[in-house]
């Protein structure tokens, strides 16, 4: 199966092209991030996806800057992060991802969570830090630092507050979105404002390769069951970013040129609700968070 999917990409509210398919690098540490990188684009990868929170900006940055290629080549996003909610905390830390990074721009910056994750999906919007995040977010996009700007895990209210308090409209909205879990309300609602949806986790870190329905369908299509999710999401007009360090697992995740018919994806948008994310459901966005006593509880934050 061919990797077509490299020479293709959306463009943003901007006129930016952003590729449309891109490496998530979540869980991958600072001294391997560098190699991953290179991996990634003598594959074929051009976009590139990183955050403060993971720690691996400098591996990022120096993956990019070493992998052969001239820099406007590749599309690197980072995320501001989560617990950044005021102007100048967000000026310094989109600076220190410059610094951190060793790059002249970032393709575009991203607040990572309208909440700070230990009050994820709590009740509190935090609407004035957001609108103090994001304008941070606008000076240096208008300051030639950032190519484009966005936000991630933001729900309509979260979303309605920047577009009514910005000068800048959020380019892309990037969620957590595969197959069993699909906020299909809030990527219309985002896409109706002209906002690109990135669907993170689109294989649900690997729960969805578990599942027997989608392991019947793929062997219809001759795919693999990641394959099967990642071309779910393109055909929902959303951005996956699958995460792996796994070279062979880069190339099949890429080998999505085949089409799922009308009635296959309406299965595969019925698919019973997955609830349980395995070894990464500690992860906040997932919905837990530790307990006084030290023990994980996890939370449905989907059902609320």
């Amino acid at each position: 199966m061919s990797t077509k999917i490299f020479s293709e990409s959306y463009v943003l509210l901007n006129g930016v092209e952003i590729p449309k398919l891109g490496l998530g690098t979540w869980l991958i540490d600072d001294d391997k991030a560098a190699q991953v990188v290179r991996d990634a684009v003598e594959i074929g990868y051009r976009h590139i996806d990183t955050a403060q929170a993971y720690g691996n900006e400098r591996g990022v940055g120096e993956g990019v800057r070493n992998c052969g290629l001239s820099r406007d080549q590749i599309f690197v996003t980072t995320k501001l992060d989560a617990a950044i909610k005021d102007y100048e905390g967000a000026s310094a830390a989109i600076n220190g991802s410059l610094k951190k990074m060793g790059l002249d721009y970032i393709d575009m910056m991203i607040i990572h969570s309208p909440e700070p994750w230990t009050n994820f999906r709590e009740g509190d919007h935090f609407f004035k830090g957001n609108c103090e995040a994001w304008r941070a977010l606008e000076d240096a996009y208008n300051a030639g630092k950032l190519r484009a700007i966005g936000v991630s895990n933001f729900e309509k209210v979260d979303l309605e507050n920047i577009l009514n308090h910005s000068t800048v409209k959020p380019m892309v909205n990037q969620i957590l979105a595969h197959v069993s879990n699909t906020p299909f309300d809030l990527i219309e609602y985002s896409q109706n404002q002209g906002i690109l949806v990135e669907a993170y986790s689109p294989v649900a870190h690997g729960e969805m390769l578990k599942n027997k329905d989608l392991l019947a369908m793929a062997e219809r299509y001759d795919v693999t069951v990641a394959q099967l999710c990642i071309r779910y999401c393109l055909q929902l007009s959303t951005l996956p970013l699958p995460k792996t360090s796994n070279p062979a697992h880069m190339r099949a995740n890429a080998a999505v040129d085949f089409e799922i018919s009308e009635a296959d994806m309406e299965i595969l948008k019925n698919i019973k609700r997955i609830k349980n994310y395995g070894d990464s459901s500690f992860f906040p966005v997932f919905g837990g968070r530790m307990s006084s006593d030290g023990k994980f509880k996890p939370r449905d934050f989907f059902a609320e």
